[in-house]
């Protein structure tokens, strides 16, 4: 296609997306987002369902290796990204998308060319990069009177494409032979060609419009002391919000991370579509009802109607392992109703909980920052709990470490969600008296 093609086109779909309806830009805009960031999960996911089995180093498996490899890169580069994601241009965010998924693909190739335990250092490298790309792919739907739903189309697509790219290199070593070491390259070579696709369509959402801005404050870079005035003014909100998003990821990363020998002990091992089957009803139940948060126009009662879908999450992931243990459900219904419960928790802090909290408190900034400071030592958990099970837990099975971990992350979660709405209330009845809730 000739440059003046492209541009062509360009103008054409940007002039398109401004006349449209509200309907029509948002399908456009959740298919754009959920599809690029379906596709950087090919760079990233899809060696979980290796098992690498009988293979261990310095006695730990090594499994455990490389997913805490792969976790560490992800985790710096949250903690990169606190800085880099907040005060980044518009104008660069697709190329930087790009350019970051690509490093993570020739950190893949060099973990198939690479032997053991080498690979450790080329999961290391691979994560590095991909920890940044959420935050990007999020900064072109924030801030709109209809982030809800477009957050939550987003949002889906970490609980569909992690069972789907796992499918794919289930497959890819099924049918087509491929050794563990070189289906995670093989893979993510799949979706190459449509993420280039993607990333153009994003690339064509406009920005926000003055009704928005109106709606949820105008969503801008964040320099160093703006940051540093949000902690001074919210730090202790946002300490809670961390410690029960530290919960989230680490519950969440150890049952991405380990479906599949979940699934082996559950007895079904040789099933390929299960991990796509069980993330369907999830991803569906999630859109749904994060999507009618829209409905809610005043910020601060949606930001609580936030804390209480939060919840409800770890009350459906609690009960329905009671349920399972009790054998009055079957395990593909409870894999289901635990992500139900668990990405009710989660999704809400990636996409619509901290868009509301900016809107509520008229805070001047972006999502980009508060999304990567929860981040950064939400996966500084999920380390930690790798190694709890290898040294403190070694002879309980998977599925047994799992259930029992759900008790925790449930009871718990809940207690400090309890304590953030009565923080935040208080922050919001005695806002007129704080000068610095705008932080400009």
């Amino acid at each position: 296609m000739s440059t003046s093609t492209n541009k062509h086109l360009e103008a054409k779909v940007t002039k398109w997306l401004q006349s449209t309806n509200r309907v029509a830009f948002s399908v456009f805009c959740i298919l754009a987002a959920f599809c690029t960031y379906s596709c950087m999960y090919a760079f990233r996911k899809p060696f979980a369902v290796a098992v690498f089995e009988d293979e261990a180093f310095w006695g730990i498996d090594y499994k455990i290796l490389l997913i805490t490899a792969q976790v560490l890169g992800y985790t710096l580069s949250k903690f990169i990204g606190i800085r880099v994601i907040s005060e980044m241009k518009n104008n660069r965010r697709s190329i930087f998308i790009l350019l970051l998924i690509v490093s993570a693909a020739l950190a893949l190739l060099g973990f198939a060319l690479a032997p053991a335990p080498w690979g450790i250092l080329f999961l290391f490298l691979n994560g590095l990069p991909l920890g940044m790309v959420w935050g990007l792919v999020f900064s072109f739907l924030e801030g709109r009177q209809t982030t809800e739903v477009l957050g939550a189309g987003l949002s889906v697509s970490f609980i569909f494409s992690s069972g789907f790219v796992k499918t794919v290199g289930k497959v890819v070593m099924l049918n087509w032979g491929v050794s563990e070491d070189w289906m995670p390259f093989v893979t993510g070579s799949l979706f190459l060609l449509p993420l280039l696709g993607f990333v153009w369509l994003l690339d064509r959402i406009p920005e926000p419009s003055p009704e928005d801005v109106a709606m949820r404050t105008k969503r801008e870079p964040m320099s160093k002391n703006q940051r540093r005035q949000f902690l001074v003014d919210f730090g202790g909100g946002m300490f809670l919000l961390t410690l029960v998003y530290i919960l989230l990821t680490a519950f969440r990363d150890f049952r991405d991370n380990f479906s599949a020998e979940i699934w082996q002990v559950l007895g079904y091992g040789d099933n390929a579509e299960i991990f796509t089957l069980t993330e369907i009803p999830v991803s569906i139940a999630v859109l749904v009802l994060l999507g009618l948060m829209m409905g809610i126009k005043q910020n601060y009662k949606a930001l609580n109607a936030n804390y209480l879908i939060i919840i409800g999450g770890f009350t459906v992931s609690g009960i329905s392992t009671l349920l399972f243990q009790n054998h009055l459900i079957s395990p593909p219904l409870w894999m289901i109703l635990v992500g139900c419960g668990l990405y009710l928790g989660y999704v809400p802090f990636n996409s619509i909980l901290f868009d509301r909290l900016i809107a509520a408190f008229k805070v001047t900034g972006n999502v980009g920052f508060l999304i990567y400071l929860a981040d950064s030592f939400g996966y500084l958990g999920s380390v930690v709990i790798l190694f709890y099970k290898n040294f403190g837990f070694a002879n309980l099975s998977w599925l047994e470490f799992f259930t029992q971990s759900i008790y925790v992350v449930s009871i718990s979660g809940t207690v400090l969600m309890g304590i953030c709405m009565v923080y935040f209330r208080r922050k919001y009845e005695s806002r007129d008296g704080v000068a610095v809730l705008s932080v400009r």
